[in-house]
This record gives structure tokens, sequence and C-alpha cells, in this order.
């Protein structure tokens, strides 16, 4: 089953206005990321509790705590980041979402990717086994300029990590912005596939557009995925006005564009969703 979510910072920094956008569009769901112009990762106990009130009297859940855990240097001390983590982990339980975003840390400027493999693995192991005592899915997410920009590099932590609380949050876009085929990856990732973040590229213009209008062939990869048996989120991250390292922005009435596009492109490929 599809069930769709999105990153509702994307739309505004008031959360109460994020919510009447997404339930304008028969959204539910939302990939927490950040409310008030905070990540969900700096946030006052205060914020935290105001805000899952706010999502149950709203009938909202969460797909996902959209951390930014692994968006560090590889070089960097990995210690104050791993209490960082364990931070993430008990938001997810906080708000009883059992899926963290995360990604696979930046490689130094002009460094080869596989000098820093061993490291990659060794903080990503001790992230994974952390979170199957904690009941929690980790969805890791390829980007650019860390180690897990390809699919290739992204299959080789996963099979590598081998564990059951790691599955991947296939980012069509980004990988375009690489230079990636979306054939290949998805021929090498489908089976570890159990998110999407549904943001299209256009690699002529160098920039993010509507679902359908770049070269992600989103609605195809869905289709094909809910064929093999995928039941979890496609998560709006449009970034159709900023679209940066740390940051997206789309805006209220762009993100009604990215919303009926989606939806539009699933009911024409024939794919149900909530």
């Amino acid at each position: 089953m599809i069930r769709l979510s999105a990153f509702a910072d994307e739309i505004a920094t008031d959360p109460a206005e994020q919510m009447d956008v997404l339930t304008s569009h028969g959204i539910r769901y939302i990939e927490f990321r950040a409310i008030h112009g905070s990540n969900v990762m700096v946030l006052s106990d205060e914020q935290h509790e105001s805000f899952r009130t706010l999502l149950k009297e709203r009938g909202f859940g969460l797909s996902a705590i959209g951390s930014p855990i692994g968006k560090i240097k590889i070089t960097d001390a990995f210690e104050p980041h791993l209490e960082q983590y364990a931070k993430a982990l008990t938001l997810a339980d906080f708000y009883e979402t059992p899926r963290i975003r995360i990604f696979s840390f930046y490689i130094p400027e002009g460094a080869d990717p596989t000098d820093h493999r061993d490291e990659v693995l060794r903080r990503l192991s001790v992230m994974a086994k952390l979170a199957e005592e904690r009941g929690v899915t980790l969805m890791l997410e390829n980007e650019k300029g860390i180690y897990g920009d390809t699919a290739a590099r992204v299959l080789d932590v996963m099979n590598s990590v081998g564990s059951p609380a790691m599955r991947h949050a296939f980012d069509p876009a980004n990988y375009l912005e690489v230079g990636q085929s979306i054939d290949e990856a998805w021929s090498l990732l489908r089976p570890l596939a159990a998110h999407f973040h549904v943001k299209d590229y256009d690699p002529i213009a160098h920039k993010c557009v509507p679902c359908g209008e770049g070269a992600g062939q989103i609605s195809r990869l869905i289709a094909d995925a809910v064929t093999h048996g995928f039941d979890g989120f496609c998560v709006l991250e449009p970034h159709l006005v900023v679209a940066q390292a740390m940051f997206g922005f789309t805006g209220p009435e762009r993100f009604g564009d990215a919303a009926r596009a989606l939806q539009g492109s699933l009911q024409r490929a024939g794919v149900a969703y909530a």
C-alpha cells in the first residue's frame, strides 16, 4: 500500500499551516524535519510536546523522523554525533514512528570515497545495531557528496552492514544530480527500497521539477515497486524554490503543484494510494 507523506517544512515554518495545506491535498502524514524554522533535532521538549499534541488533534501521523543524522564529514568526530543519533532514537519512540531517515557521511572534497569506506561501514554498523535493539528502521538516503551518492555504493553499504534495521530511501532526483542512471539504480536497489522521496529533476536545466516533468521516472518506479509488494511511504520533497544541502523550500502554492503532479502521475499509472 502506498501512503503519501511530505516534508511539510517545505510548505511553511508554522506547523498548523503545514497541516492545513497537507489536509487540502488529502495527505495525512509528515516526514518530520523542522517546525518554526528549527530542525527536529534542536527543538525543545516543550516544542515536541506541543507538536505531538497538534498531530493527534489534527489526525496526522509521521512517516519518519527526517533527521540529518549522517550529514557530517566522515572525518568529523563520531561520538558527539552518536549522541545526536541516540536523541533521534528517543524521538522515534516519542512520536511512535519506527523510522528514521539517515545519510552515509560527507566525503572530503576531492577525496576518493573508497578511502573512507571502512569508517563509513563501521559507523553505520554501530547505528544499525542500536536501531535493531530499539525496533527502529533506518532509511538510508542517497545524496550528492556523501559516501552513498551512487547506487553501487548504496548497495555496498546495505550489503556490508547487512542489518534488517537498514533499508533504502530511494531519491531519484539525488541520483540524477550525480549523473547516475535511474534504470541502473533501480535495478540494483529495488529489493532494498522501502521508502521513496519524491523529488524529480531536470538534468538539462539542472533543477528540481514536479513529478513527471523530469527524468526521475517516479511513477514507473513506484508502480514497479507496488507490483513487487512495496508497502510504504512516498514522501513529497519537491525543492521547487530552494534546493540546498541542508534545506529545501517550495511554499504553499508550488507545493500544491507538486502534490497534484504526484497524485496525477500515480493515478495514470494505476497505483492506488492513501
